[in-house]
């Protein structure tokens, strides 16, 4: 499996947050860089990453539940696209903030979106 998504392609940082067999594609995995929380997802052959603050209430969405390409915080149910952050309904208020992901011998790395 390799992935490359570079939403932020700037001068930022690639950091190290996983092994690849650390995922499950029905439960996302919470991560923290520099003291920014980032939820790491597996949807089919691709991961992404996304800002892992529920934008209505502060709620961890990788604690939510995941399917069909799709995150729904475990508070009141807001939802978003997991490949772009995108929110489905109004409760979600904004998009999650994505960012760049790569997979590099078996180890996943992220790049924060500023």
């Amino acid at each position: 499996m390799s992935n490359d998504t570079t939403p932020n392609d700037d001068d930022g940082q690639w950091h190290d947050v996983a092994e690849l067999s650390q995922l499950d594609p029905a439960f996302p995995l919470g991560v923290e860089i520099d003291g920014t929380q980032v939820g790491i997802y597996q949807d089919g052959d691709r991961i992404h990453a996304l800002e892992d603050i529920c934008p209505h209430a502060f709620a961890l969405m990788s604690q939510g539940f995941q399917e069909d390409g799709i995150i729904e915080c475990p508070l009141h149910g807001a939802r978003f696209e997991i490949a772009t952050g995108k929110h489905l309904n109004e409760i979600g208020q904004r998009d999650l903030k994505c960012h760049a992901v790569r997979v590099e011998n078996g180890r996943v790395c992220v790049k924060l979106a500023r």
